[in-house]
């Protein structure tokens, strides 16, 4: 299934590009010794070099570790990493860019990370190879306050100097037919969440988008279905938001196509996206690389990464979320919506096999309490031991499941001890004792013939009713399995 657009002169198609930039972990920047924390508790101008604030004569000096990050992420998305690369200074003015420019690495030369690749759902619901075409290193710039005073902007350049990886798709322009880019709004937020859970899931950033620390500038085009080629793009800047990111490339698209279709040509513009609106308009007109004057860094040598590096830490990755999915359904027999759901951190896995332990029957018990009930409950602080014990003794016929939900329910109030403790001092153990639900149910039967005659005539549906009756009779103890089976014999 392909995303079509109906237009007043046919139908048309999209191709989409996503640069998303991640803010890199690590304790200093990415030239200079400062902290790389600037979170909002964190008096502005506070976390700053002489470096950030680009003071004469104040060379950079690269991060390592930051390096290692760039080659950890390029790892997670089967990518070349660069044996050599370099640093280029990108000239442009902005307020919160104290140098002037911005310390990256030029598109014309390799970068740390190089061609790869990740795999999302497409919307016909195959799997669908995004084609990477790089991830580079590069500065953050400060943050401008716009709306502190009436007429003055503030800087704060706490974020300035922090690494940022970005990470570019790829079109193949000499292969356009090639189909492994971003063709439709749900595509794109399948991708952005695919880099989202590589960066949590290998610690390289926390991506999140709410914070500022996992951004997307998206470039849109559309062309007639079954046209060869690509027509003008256009860029929206520095997206926070899925949603925001889905809703303004539908209105970029219908925009972009009704100029086509007006007899207009599409200008390659950046474009600003309006929340309250849901559109887009020109901020100014597109750059292009050259507009940029890249020439590289005379204070900063050429990055050389060794075989013996790029193995080292190869061999510290973690197991990646897709392969954790597969893992999941494969092993443990849970359903694709279940292992999404339990993949979604690194925090919610871990917490998951911790209750799973060495025992795979628990798996689905504990993947549907986790769902239904502690998802519900985020502020509740279970134990995975407490839910494993929980699902232990309910598998064991110690507990029914209505039992099972009355003991979380103490727990989520307050109420101390583990869930045995709990069951044990609550009275909530099963009755399964036979003859105690043989007694239960003559007496269910004694004191409704009238139902009975019902059931015997035909009216089988009426099992229920026994049973309720029973279980009411037995005050929600009697193990409700034992109970059909002792209704059912003693209903011929």
């Amino acid at each position: 299934m392909t995303y079509i657009i109906k237009g007043k002169t046919g139908d048309w198609e999209l191709v989409i590009g996503l640069e998303t930039h991640i803010e890199v972990l690590s304790h200093s920047k990415l030239f200079s010794g400062a902290s790389a924390d600037y979170n909002p508790t964190v008096a502005p101008n506070t976390q700053v070099s002489f470096v950030d604030a680009a003071m004469p004569g104040m060379l950079p000096t690269l991060n390592r570790e930051c390096v290692n990050q760039a080659i950890r992420f390029g790892l997670a998305i089967n990518a070349e990493i660069s044996k050599r690369s370099i640093f280029a200074r990108k000239q442009y003015f902005y307020p919160d860019l104290p140098q002037g420019y911005q310390i990256s690495q030029p598109a014309e030369e390799p970068p740390v990370v190089g061609r790869g690749w990740l795999e999302i759902e497409s919307d016909n619901g195959s799997v669908k190879k995004i084609l990477i075409e790089r991830a580079h290193m590069e500065q953050d710039a400060g943050k401008s306050f716009h709306d502190k005073h009436p007429n003055k902007t503030f800087v704060d350049l706490n974020r300035s100097g922090v690494c940022l990886l970005e990470i570019v798709t790829f079109l193949d322009i000499k292969n356009p037919e090639n189909n492994s880019y971003i063709t439709s709004p749900d595509e794109a937020e399948r991708y952005l969440r695919q880099i989202r859970e590589i960066a949590r899931a290998t610690g390289v950033s926390n991506a999140n988008m709410e914070e500022g620390s996992m951004r997307a500038d998206v470039n849109v085009s559309v062309r007639k279905v079954g046209e060869t080629g690509f027509r003008t793009r256009t860029e929206t800047k520095n997206m926070v938001s899925f949603k925001f990111i889905k809703t303004a490339i539908e209105f970029e698209a219908r925009r972009q196509i009704e100029i086509y279709e007006s007899g207009d040509e599409v200008s390659q513009d950046t474009m600003r996206f309006n929340q309250d609106r849901g559109t887009t308009s020109v901020m100014r007109s597109k750059e292009d690389a050259l507009d940029y004057r890249y020439f590289p860094d005379p204070d900063l040598l050429p990055l050389i990464i060794t075989d013996d590096q790029i193995e080292k830490i190869r061999e510290t990755m973690p197991e990646l979320p897709a392969a954790k999915r597969a893992r999941y359904m494969g092993e443990l027999g849970l359903n694709a919506y279940d292992a999404a759901r339990l993949t979604e951190s690194v925090e919610v896995s871990k917490w998951f096999e911790s209750a799973v332990g060495d025992k795979p029957a628990r798996a689905k018990p504990v993947a549907n309490w986790m769902i239904s009930e502690l998802f519900a409950h985020p502020e509740f602080e279970m134990k995975p031991a407490d839910l494993s014990e929980l699902v232990d003794m309910i598998a064991a016929a110690e507990i029914n499941g209505k039992q099972a939900k009355d003991i979380f329910i103490k727990m989520l109030d307050g109420e101390k001890g583990n869930p045995k403790e709990i069951a044990d001092r609550f009275g909530m153990k099963q009755i399964t004792d036979t003859g105690a639900i043989e007694k239960a149910v003559a007496e269910v039967l004694a004191a409704n013939a009238a139902q009975v005659a019902e059931y015997k005539s035909g009216k089988t549906g009426m099992l229920g009713f026994f049973v309720g009756a029973v279980m009411k009779a037995t005050g929600g103890k009697a193990n409700p399995a034992a109970v059909n089976e002792i209704l059912k014999e003693k209903l011929i």
